[in-house]
């Protein structure tokens, strides 16, 4: 019997399997009796040896493959030689012995120890490292659990009428509506997954006519394979990914699954299958996941760049590529800690190099298919990766690798296409991605299908208009800080810090206002009439300023400051916690001409722009209020400019004077200051700090293991703390609007591109959410999807 897990969710090679149970040196003989395949029967001793080892006993599999590299040596074999009858009974006893040797176990013969055994294993692989960090990744809860299931065998090693593959109803690449698979004649499941030898193309068409596809050398297993693939997924509505074996030209199923699929792939799956009338546009929108559309938002080889090639292996899963060389999952995961790309290089990948495959820019591996362990899970995590690459050569003890004359070490440079299965030599130049009829199709249904509308958060022009490619529907963030670290312009900011008297303070304020003013106007204009919400300075002023000696000295000279004043001025403005110190609207009703000299750049290039044609209506943000006393003072003193400038320039200035929500008493305090402000914005990044007293910048180093320990669902930095912190924003809403029913409520922090955090506040009543400007398909797609679930929610 087959020993294999039963989770509710694909998790490919994630959990253990364990095959051929219940073979010992008493039945391996009977089963070699029936039709005479003595040399089937102790090949899938030998193979059970091997797994049950490994999973069961937990044994160095290695050890065993040493053993089999050794005979085929003392043969002088070569390493794809087929082994004879006698060479795999001597190859068992010598693994029985080296199994005793490692575990100081026997490999237990009674079949129900067996099972009993390899059930124990199969549940434990649920919380193996491998199986918790992809349940991390794609945010499956831990609690689900798995089944197990213990069924008949049917073999694919019997002989040469026999085999055993992977296919899949339609390309997971591309989409495309195309059977499309592999298999390898005389062999079991985990040979075609592993990778350990080069699998054949089911069908004639793919495998380029010689003449070894399935299709030709099993036509009528074939013929029912296609028969049965298209029941499939028409009973699914589905692309299916299946696995089969032929046991002496009879076609078994083994399992059927939805498909793993690049982002790409689902756009078009999702759009033909509409048109086939398979399924609905509600359901199309549903099926996707929209965090993996970030798969199409980033820049693709250059086809026109000089590039040298090294190889070319299996277009495994699209893109672009390239890092250094590293040669372990842990060497992957160490370049990513020091924040270098790396490109995971392996003979084949193993459910144990997952966490590697995460951290790493791009996987290659020497052997394996398009549907091995590299190739499916890569797609799965839209990671970009070549399989089979055959022709490289690699040296692990070294750390190096060899492929047609060139000798790279690890560290070394080569770039991936995973679209075409190309190798390149160094870094190749890469170029904006272009987003295809499907792409758009989908985001038009889920345009109108959403209620909450999505912005951008966007300091430049340049992210301004990305983000309006991608469909921003306004900016709900610009931090006007992030302006002033221009080197044209930090000296003039320092220079305002430096000021000893209000007159110093206007006079450099004075030279910075022409810049704001032409920051602000390339905003608007980016934007074309649609709403822009600007940030008034948030940062303590000692960001701005020098830390080191050097720093200082160098400043000092070149702004001619007296060293000591620079010095006295850096230590005056230090903080121990400058996150809860002089920042924000303190420094605003501290400092008020600050925030007025950014409120005139605001209003003046309004007017220019309507002059050009523009509806402007800037939104004007107020960080970090607590209390309703502070936006009231900060309000008048808006107001009072945007007259000021009205009066000057003889018109009338639309604009709306709200804040941000980012501290806890500012949440419990909603309806009191909610009567000074026009919108509110919630900065859920430092709300979540605030309220779970958590540092964004040092809490990384413990949120891993209080994820994985079940404190945290998730990464609250990433995903909402819907329960603590976002009651608090739920609460804020309900007092803002009983004061104000009709108040414009959005969300600002990162929390606005995550799927999980859109439903709930679509759930709550935000208007709008605001996020980077690559994550703005994926909140267009969440945010319809968050309105289809919240209104299923609300029927049942």
């Amino acid at each position: 019997v087959s020993v294999r897990s039963g989770a509710r969710v694909s998790m490919p090679g994630m959990m253990d399997t364990v095959l051929n149970l219940g073979l010992n040196d008493e039945t391996v003989v009977g089963l070699g009796q029936l039709d005479k395949l003595e040399r089937f029967a102790w090949d899938s001793y030998r193979r059970f040896l091997t797994m049950y080892s490994n999973v069961v006993m937990g044994m160095n599999v290695s050890l065993l493959e040493i053993e089999l590299e050794d005979l085929k040596a003392a043969k002088g074999y070569e390493l794809d030689t087929e082994l004879s009858t006698a060479d795999l009974k001597a190859l068992t006893e010598k693994y029985k012995k080296q199994i005793q040797l490692s575990t100081g176990k026997s490999f237990p013969t009674d079949a129900y120890e067996q099972l009993w055994g390899s059930i124990s294993a199969v549940f434990r692989s649920w919380n193996s490292p491998r199986a918790l960090t992809y349940r991390e990744l794609n945010s499956y809860p831990n609690d689900w659990g798995t089944a197990v299931n213990v069924q008949a065998m049917v073999f694919g090693n019997r002989g040469d009428d026999c085999a055993t593959g992977v296919a899949f109803t339609r390309n997971p690449s591309t989409g495309e509506k195309k059977f499309f698979g592999e298999f390898l004649v005389n062999a079991q499941g985990e040979d075609v997954v592993a990778g350990l030898r080069t699998p054949h193309a089911v069908s004639k068409e793919d495998s380029k006519g010689n003449g070894g596809s399935l299709e030709e050398l099993m036509p009528s297993a074939y013929a029912e394979l296609v028969s049965i693939y298209q029941k499939l997924e028409k009973h699914y509505r589905d692309m299916q990914d299946i696995e089969f074996t032929i046991e002496s030209g009879k076609l078994w199923m083994l399992q059927t699954r939805n498909g793993k699929r690049t982002a790409k792939a689902a756009l078009r799956i999702a759009c033909e299958m509409i048109d086939e009338k398979l399924i609905s546009e509600t359901e199309a929108l549903m099926r996707i996941s929209a965090q993996s559309l970030d798969q199409l938002l980033h820049p693709t080889l250059d086809t026109n760049s000089e590039k040298t090639i090294l190889t070319k292996g299996l277009p495994a899963s699209p893109g672009g590529a390239t890092g250094g060389i590293v040669f372990s999952s842990e060497d992957a995961v160490k370049a990513n800690e020091s924040g270098q790309k790396s490109i995971l290089v392996r003979i084949e990948t193993s459910p144990e190099d997952i966490e590697g495959m995460i951290k790493a820019n791009g996987v290659l591996t020497t052997r394996g298919g398009m549907t091995s362990h590299a190739a499916v899970v890569a797609r799965g995590m839209g990671k970009c990766c070549v399989a089979g690459a055959g022709d490289i050569d690699i040296d692990y003890n070294k750390r190096e690798l060899r492929v047609k004359g060139y000798l790279l070490k690890q560290g070394d440079t080569i770039t991936l296409d995973g679209s075409t299965g190309e190798v390149y030599l160094g870094e190749v130049k890469t170029i904006e991605p272009e987003l295809d009829e499907y792409f758009h199709r989908i985001m038009k249904v889920a345009d109108s299908t959403r209620r909450l509308s999505v912005r951008t958060n966007a300091d430049t022009p340049q992210d301004a208009e990305a983000a309006r490619r991608f469909g921003a529907e306004g900016i709900g963030l610009c931090r006007t800080e992030h302006m002033f670290f221009g080197a044209d312009r930090i000296d003039v900011m320092r220079r305002m810090i430096l000021a000893e008297n209000r007159e110093e303070r206007l006079a450099a304020l004075s030279d910075l206002l022409p810049m704001q003013r032409s920051d602000f106007a390339g905003l608007f204009q980016a934007m074309k009439g649609l709403p822009v919400t600007i940030r008034l300075l948030d940062p303590p002023l000692h960001e701005f300023l020098p830390h080191t000696d050097d720093e200082c000295e160098e400043l000092a000279k070149r702004i001619e400051v007296p060293l000591e004043k620079l010095k006295l001025k850096v230590r005056s403005l230090h903080e121990f916690n400058p996150m809860l110190g002089h920042r924000g609207c303190r420094l605003g009703i501290t400092y008020p001409e600050v925030y007025r000299m950014q409120v005139r750049a605001i209003a003046e290039a309004a007017v220019a722009v309507n002059k050009e044609g523009l509806a402007v209506e800037p939104e004007i943000m107020v960080p970090l209020v607590a209390t309703a006393g502070e936006i009231q003072i900060l309000r008048e003193h808006i107001l009072s400019e945007v007259r000021e400038v009205e009066s000057e320039l003889k018109v009338k200035i639309k604009c709306t004077i709200g804040t941000m929500i980012e501290l806890p008493r500012a949440a419990l305090k909603a309806a009191d200051i909610a009567e000074h402000a026009d919108f509110f914005s919630f900065g859920t990044n430092d709300l979540t700090q605030t309220v779970l007293g958590l540092s964004r910048d040092d809490s990384g180093r413990f949120l891993g293991t209080y994820v994985s320990q079940g404190i945290f669902a998730q990464d609250p930095f990433q995903s909402l703390d819907q329960a603590g912190v976002g009651e608090l924003v739920a609460m804020a809403v309900k007092s803002a609007k009983s004061v104000k029913p009709s108040m414009k409520l959005g969300v600002c922090g990162e929390h606005g591109g995550d799927p999980d955090s859109i439903k709930f506040f679509d759930s709550i009543g935000l208007n709008y959410v605001s996020c980077s400007p690559y994550r703005v398909p994926i909140a267009r797609l969440a945010a319809a999807q968050a309105k289809i679930q919240n209104a299923e929610k609300m029927s049942t």
